[in-house]
This record gives C-alpha cells, sequence and structure tokens, in this order.
C-alpha cells in the first residue's frame, strides 16, 4: 500500500473535523509509485493513521478519504456496503421514491453524486479516484435496486480539474430518458439526459411544502423557475394567479408541460424572460405581488468572486422585495455554498434596509434532508431557503 505522510502544522480539516479533503500543500511525503487513482493510506507525521483514500496527483485535492478504518479493504464489497447503508438511511428518514442516493462527502463517498428518480439513477463521478470505480457502483445499484435504467451525467467542467472528460451515457441498457416522478402528490418531467444537473432539483423538494400556506388566495410572482415545481406547487396549494420567469425557452416550455400535467394550466402562466431585468423594470412600475418566489443559479464557484456574489444576491433581493405588496411574502434561495447561513441572511437584511422594508422571518431551512450536512464542512451544507414576510 503507498503511504503519504501529512506535515506536522496541517489544517485541523483533516483531523480534528474527520473532513475527506486533504490538499497536496499538507502533505510531506508520498511512498510508492504513484498511478493517478490509486488507494492510500494516509498519516500524520508522527506515523498515526489518519485513513485510506484515493490519490490524484493533477488535483489541487491530492488525497480524497474513503475510510478512517484501517482494517477496512477498498473493494467492490465496500461501495456495495456503502450506497445500501445510504439508502437505508434514506429510508429511514422518509425517502422512498426520489432521493439524492449519495451526497458525496456526506455519504462517505467523496465526488459521487446519485439521484434516484422513482427506478432510474443519475451519476455523477467528479473525481478520478471515484470514476474508476464506477463499474463496482453500477454493479451495487444493480445489486440493491434492480433499477429500470442508470444513466451518467459527468458532462461537467469540473472532471476536467482532474484530467478526465466530460461525457455522458447509458451505464445500463438504452431506455426513455424522459419520464414522470410524483413530488408532494404533484406529477413533473423529468428530462435524466439535457436537464440541468441530473435534471431535476430533488434538494427542494422538502422546500416546495413550506409555502402551502402563504400562497392560499395570493398573487405569486416566481422568478428562476426552471421547469416550474415551485409555481405549480402554489397553484396546487390555492394560489389565486402564478406568474413564472425564465430565461431558458426550453425550460418554460418543459414548466407549461408540467402545469397542465397537474390540471393547472389556467392557474399558472411561464413566460422566457430575463428575470433580473424584469425584477428590475416592474419594480420602478410600481406592480406588486402576494408572494414573490426567488431560485436562482449560483452566483459563483469560486472564493475570488464571493464579492460579486454578494452584490448579486443583495440586489436581486432587493428588487423582489419592492415587488411585495405590504404583509406579503417573498421566498428566497441561495445554492451558493461560499455563501455561508450567516452571511446569506446578513445580505437579506442589507437588501431590507436598502428597500425601507421591514422583514420578519417565517422560516429558514437548508437543502432536503436527503442531502446530509454534516457540521463543520462547508461544502455540505450549501443551499439556504428562506421565507419573510415584508411590511
Amino acid at each position: 500500500m503507498i503511504k503519504a505522510t501529512l506535515k506536522k502544522k496541517i489544517s485541523p480539516r483533516v483531523v480534528i473535523n474527520g473532513h475527506p479533503w486533504i490538499f497536496a500543500n499538507e502533505v510531506n511525503t508520498v511512498d510508492g509509485e504513484v498511478d493517478p487513482g490509486d488507494i492510500v493510506e494516509v498519516y500524520t507525521h508522527d506515523k498515526k493513521f489518519v485513513g485510506k483514500g484515493y490519490i490524484n496527483p493533477a488535483s489541487q485535492i491530492l488525497i480524497r478519504l474513503l475510510t478512517r478504518d484501517k482494517n477496512e479493504t477498498i473493494n467492490e464489497d465496500f461501495f456495495y456496503r456503502r450506497l445500501l447503508q445510504a439508502w437505508n438511511y434514506r429510508q429511514q428518514i422518509g425517502y422512498s421514491e426520489n432521493c439524492r442516493l449519495i451526497f458525496g462527502e456526506a455519504d462517505l463517498l467523496p465526488q459521487l453524486i446519485i439521484d434516484k428518480f422513482n427506478d432510474y439513477f443519475v451519476i455523477q463521478t467528479l473525481a478520478l479516484g471515484i470514476d474508476k470505480w464506477k463499474p463496482a457502483i453500477v454493479a451495487a445499484l444493480n445489486k440493491i435496486f434492480t433499477p429500470k435504467g442508470i444513466y451518467e451525467r459527468n458532462d461537467v467542467p469540473v472532471r476536467e480539474l482532474e484530467g478526465l472528460q466530460q461525457i455522458k451515457g447509458f451505464l445500463s441498457e438504452p431506455f426513455d430518458t424522459k419520464i414522470t416522478i410524483n413530488e408532494n402528490g404533484l406529477k413533473f418531467l423529468v428530462d435524466i439526459e439535457n436537464g440541468q444537473k441530473t435534471g431535476y432539483f430533488l434538494d427542494q423538494q422538502d422546500n416546495r411544502r413550506a409555502i402551502q400556506h402563504i400562497v392560499k388566495g395570493a398573487d405569486v410572482l416566481g422568478a428562476f423557475t426552471y421547469t416550474g415545481t415551485f409555481e405549480i406547487h402554489a397553484a396546487a396549494y390555492g394560489a389565486k394567479s402564478v406568474l413564472g420567469l425564465d430565461i431558458s425557452e426550453n425550460a418554460v416550455a418543459q414548466a407549461n408541460r408540467n402545469a397542465k400535467l397537474n390540471g393547472v394550466e389556467n392557474i399558472v402562466k411561464f413566460e422566457a424572460e430575463n428575470a433580473f431585468d424584469k425584477l428590475k423594470q416592474w419594480a420602478k412600475e410600481g406592480r406588486q405581488y402576494d408572494v414573490v418566489m426567488l431560485d436562482p443559479p449560483s452566483f459563483t464557484k469560486t472564493r475570488e468572486n464571493i464579492q460579486k456574489a454578494i452584490t448579486g444576491y443583495k440586489e436581486i433581493n432587493l428588487r423582489g422585495m419592492k415587488l411585495v405588496k405590504p404583509g406579503g411574502f417573498l421566498v428566497t434561495s441561495s445554492c451558493t455554498n461560499l455563501v455561508q447561513p450567516d452571511l446569506f441572511l446578513e445580505i437579506i437584511q442589507m437588501a431590507a434596509k436598502d428597500a425601507r422594508r421591514k422583514i420578519r422571518q417565517v422560516c429558514f431551512q437548508p437543502q432536503s434532508a436527503d442531502h446530509p450536512i454534516v457540521w463543520g464542512w462547508e461544502n455540505t451544507h450549501y443551499l439556504k431557503f428562506l421565507i419573510i414576510q415584508v411590511d
């Protein structure tokens, strides 16, 4: 077994907090011939065992740990056990039909994402070390679930940082990649092959239920709707009218199909518009709604652009608040993990101050519980979902 020895002074992230990432500048020596993706043993400077993980000299994150158990062997059975543990956990907390089965580091399988859409599975292997175990992961899925189909959505730029190509395609017999799922008693189309990320945003499925009381009898505006999940929930929960905006014509077309699928096409209207521009324009025109919902994409992936993200979130929420009738509600989200919860709330407070509106928190929630949060591991706590009353 190849052995990596850490420097004496390293971040407490690895040893104390148990985080699986070990950066190249934290490693003193690597003993043995290394092929990228090999499993290595990691020791502290004073020869205490830390864990086993996969190594990639081409990556800034040199080693990603898979286990802290020295006696555990990394083989096909290891991945079967990890997937089975993850599935048992999801069932224990109430997820069975649709869920994020594997949430990377939070499920102790760094850079592996698996979404379960009923009997279909979508996989992302975002690092070289986990990509090498893809056949074992597919075998484990087949053994545990006997799925109708498995598809990989590895058309992700981050793979190139690991020396991997962007690819997508079937990991099972081919199947129709446009499927329908059930969520909170509603039906939604999922485009596994061409939809964003893995085809659908499961991380908001619990949060979508949180709007059910505030939208009854309300005129609702939704911005960055993607395929209209929040807006269709609003209609189903008794909204008077719902308008959804998204810049993607394909997303709007699918949102309209989702509305028809749920029999709310007379309540919900979707338009292909630049939401940033429309929010600004309508605020100037004095338009107002009972409920405004904002679910923008991530504003930054790097710390270098964090200030731009802060400015962006403040501006969009400022515009959103101006469109809310006094006593109405703003529903807002951030999926930028570099913007941690305290900072997000601070941004909302700044926006309220500039908008000269008083706000009152109704609820503040993270991503759905099938995306577990490990305390101290910031990358596992990425989604912030907030409902506020605006006076």
